[in-house]
């Protein structure tokens, strides 16, 4: 039998709760994990990993197709999707596989089944109990859909959307947001019609409205059609298509309904509420530290109100293991979480939007450098384009980025949003050439009176 004590017990083995066991037992924690489904939750089987393998073979596909944009004479014939499902489950097997070995070369203790939180540090499975020092609660998320819209035939989360075994002539994604827009650059991708529906005045509105509005033209350039400012009022299904009913009285025909209206936290049966832990619509407040109302018990991940990114909940385990071995680490900066929308153009964005700055800070400063002048986006043959948002005469506030892989240049954005460097700064690093790069150095040089390849 597992043991049923130890110096921290996890309920959960998503990003969050696996990353937190991982660092714990580094740190000579013992470790319980409790969880119901795989280890790597929804991100490794579900999410991130095989939604951006389905990108990736969408990017192979527009490669083909638009080969002779390029000078080499290729075809695309179709698309197999049993072979993209193949691609997609051995990356992710791969994956699966590599983690397991982790977790048990580390001494944790894995516990298979459906934990629910009984008060008292403690997790119930099957009977058996699990008491630790500490406790961390980490059940994740799961996808939401709308009041009267069940899920089933032609009605699809991202859940089924993920392992579908054929491309869809016509589809209806609704949702213009992350998961929304990903989906929807797949399927355009794989050769099918396209239209988004997004409540929202536009297409990914938690971003800065410059990159909406880059975003919606390649789109439209693409012949994904969008619809949005308008509300959804119902689905009706027959054998084989679903007819989709907006409130400004349209009806469009499609054979598949994507529900992509966001994720709710995976909390309702875990006992949480019963047990004393404040809760808010279904999440788990709690102060910088993670830490929940009760003494010893703490939350990490998409339960948490906030991002609901797998990089977010991987961070907050590890600050949680280090707060729960006494390490003192620093608090997350949430606005220093990059954020990267993996559709075909990629947006990434880190920090405050121009209107978040604005509300923040008297005076605000911004440079928007366009992708035609980086020698290595004209090879790529990609538009777009950086907008850099800082204070007058002070540090950078935010970076916002749209165009083909621009999602890899997010990671030196992060460094100078968070480092609170000043254009002056950024303006002085040599950039390699030709690479993409280069456009966050040359934001920064015209930013700091020096600007090359830009006009004006």
């Amino acid at each position: 039998m597992t043991d049923s004590t130890a110096d921290l017990v996890i309920l959960g083995g998503g990003s969050g709760g696996y990353a937190c066991a991982l660092r714990a037992a580094q740190l000579g924690l013992s470790v319980i994990m409790v969880e119901k489904d795989k280890l790597g939750g929804t991100c490794l089987h579900r999410g991130c990993i095989p939604t951006k393998a389905l990108l990736h073979a969408a990017e192979v596909a527009d490669s083909a197709r638009d080969g002779q944009t390029f000078g080499v004479k290729t075809a695309l014939e179709g698309i197999d999707m049993n072979g993209v499902n193949s691609y997609k489950d051995s990356v992710v097997s791969k994956m699966y596989k590599g983690l397991q070995g982790l977790v048990k070369s580390r001494g944790i203790s894995y516990v298979e089944g459906s934990g629910r939180f009984v008060g008292e540090r403690t997790v119930e499975v099957d009977g058996q109990r699990y008491t630790g020092s500490a406790v961390v609660l980490a059940t994740g998320s799961y996808a939401r859909t709308l009041p009267g819209l069940e899920i089933g035939g032609q009605v699809v989360t991202s859940d089924q959307a993920v392992n579908l075994d054929h491309v869809p002539e016509r589809v209806v994604v609704l949702g213009g947001g992350v998961i929304g827009v990903e989906f929807a650059s797949v399927w355009r991708s794989f050769g099918a019609e396209v239209t988004v529906v997004e409540a929202l005045p536009r297409l990914v509105p938690a971003e800065d409205d410059f990159l909406s509005t880059q975003l919606e033209r390649a789109f439209r350039r693409r012949g994904i059609t969008f619809k949005t400012g308008v509300k959804f009022t119902g689905a009706q299904q027959s054998d084989s298509q679903v007819t989709v009913s907006l409130e400004s009285g349209e009806q469009i025909e499609a054979d598949l309904l994507l529900v992509a209206v966001g994720r709710g936290p995976n909390t309702a049966d875990a006992g949480f509420e019963q047990a004393g832990v404040t809760m808010d619509r279904g999440f788990v407040p709690t102060d910088e530290r993670l830490r929940t109302n009760l003494d010893g018990v703490y939350a990490v991940g998409d339960i948490v109100p906030g991002l609901q990114l797998a990089h977010r909940g991987f961070a907050q385990g590890i600050f949680t293991a280090e707060e729960i071995a006494g390490y003192d680490p620093t608090p997350i900066d949430e606005t220093g979480i990059p954020r990267v929308t993996y559709c075909e153009p990629e947006v990434a964005s880190v920090g405050l939007t121009e209107a978040e700055a604005k509300e923040q800070h008297p005076d605000v400063e911004t440079l928007t450098y366009d992708l035609s002048g980086n020698g290595k986006s004209q090879i790529l043959q990609t538009r777009g384009a950086v907008k850099v948002v800082r204070a007058e005469d002070g540090p950078v506030l935010g970076i916002h980025m749209i165009g083909t892989r621009v999602g890899e240049l997010v990671g030196e954005a992060q460094l100078i949003f968070n480092w609170e460097a000043y254009a002056d700064d950024v303006a002085e690093l040599v950039h390699a050439h030709p690479t993409q790069t280069e456009a966050l150095g040359e934001a920064h040089l015209a930013l700091a009176g020096k600007p090359l390849h830009t006009h004006g």
